[in-house]
């Protein structure tokens, strides 16, 4: 069965969020926004592309940090408005130069950073 992005539930932005995730550790990453263009250019070219809501422009992973993540699979959830990207992250993820951007934590009421950005 042949798989076609406008099978996806997009929201009234003609938007999905999409989760990536390390696929060799299980390491969630990063949360970001595709639409039906990006999710077909990421199958396309292995190179996850994602929808910049801010710059209203396709936004290729690492196109300038060099930071890029490569697909390895793409999952969709039941209800087919979520997908889960496993990939092969180089580098970091998040723009703030870390791993992940879920780098803290609430613990006891207090935010918590679990990491310092890399060098």
């Amino acid at each position: 069965m042949t798989f076609d992005p406008a099978t996806l539930k997009y929201d009234a932005a003609g938007l999905i969020p999409a989760i990536a995730q390390d696929h060799a550790t299980g390491e969630v990453l990063m949360m970001a926004w595709m639409n039906s263009d990006s999710v077909a250019r990421t199958l396309d070219t292995g190179r996850v592309t994602y929808w910049s809501r801010s710059r209203q422009a396709f936004w290729i992973k690492g196109e300038t940090s060099g930071h890029i993540q490569t697909l390895v699979e793409a999952r969709i959830d039941c209800d087919r408005d979520c997908l889960l990207l496993l990939v092969e992250q180089s580098g970091a993820a998040c723009h703030t130069n870390r791993r992940t951007c879920f780098y803290t934590a609430l613990r006891d009421g207090k935010e918590v950073e679990l990491m310092a950005p890399e060098d």
